[in-house]
């Protein structure tokens, strides 16, 4: 196992949810940590939170689905931060409706932003990792990107297409050093898996929790250089 103490973390999505769990689980390890979002305060507010924990941290204001502004953003934040050793494409979301009823904005808004962003941001940070000679890439996809179903045409596509994208990623830049994953977790009690498409009640006892998922990052990017896991599912057990 290595020691991440020092190393630097992009986290999009970070502000809330399965994000905030993450940048503030590599704050933890002693990970610099930055997080991208759409709402200042909340960012704001969980910027804070990472600080307290003894690591710096910033955050940068941008939809991971607008190409210019990801570019323009990310250029801004590596020079002010640093390049990243760590990125974690985690943004998303979500919404159900049968093939024919969803609008197609809708359908397409799901499918570039979980699919197109990770591409954009990967795009981005990708090159300072090339020159650094190394770097590790988690790309958070989903069970749902695994087997399609009703109405999930939407993020089950861009999903899937997710999984596509990081594997491909995973063979070219290995040559490289940089490791690149993809997590297929199953339901998450999340904000967006209770509140907004209510697909559980999020029991502590029973539902996997963000904590619990990063968990699993932290110890992936513990493994030595030498290991790589390529790919994971992580499931409740009896949700």
């Amino acid at each position: 196992m290595q020691n991440i103490k020092g190393k630097k973390a992009l986290v999009t999505g970070g502000s809330r949810g399965l994000g905030k769990a993450i940048a503030l689980a590599l704050a933890k390890e002693g990970v610099d940590v930055a997080i991208t979002g759409r709402s200042s305060k909340s960012l704001e507010e969980t910027v804070e939170e990472i600080k307290k924990l003894g690591v710096n941290a910033t955050y940068s204001v941008f939809n991971v689905a607008e190409k210019v502004e990801v570019k323009m953003q990310l250029e801004r934040l590596i020079e002010s931060f640093g390049a990243f050793d760590i990125l974690i494409n985690n943004a998303g979301i979500a919404a159900f409706g049968g093939f024919l009823e969803m609008e197609e904005n809708d359908w397409e808004d799901i499918v570039k932003t979980n699919l197109f962003g990770a591409y954009y941001v990967s795009k981005a940070v990708v090159p300072t990792m090339v020159e650094l000679g190394s770097g590790d890439i988690i790309n958070v996809s989903s069970t749902a990107g695994l087997k399609g179903n009703a109405v999930t045409s939407a993020y089950s596509a861009s999903k899937a297409g997710l999984i596509g994208l990081s594997e491909s990623m995973m063979f070219e830049l290995r040559k490289k050093n940089i490791r690149v994953t993809t997590l297929t977790p199953s339901t998450i009690a999340s904000e967006m898996s209770k509140d907004v498409l209510k697909i559980t009640d999020g029991d502590p006892e029973k539902v996997l929790q963000p904590e619990d998922f990063a968990e699993l990052i932290v110890d992936i990017l513990k493994f030595d250089k030498r290991a790589m896991l390529a790919s994971a599912s992580l499931w409740s057990t009896n949700p």
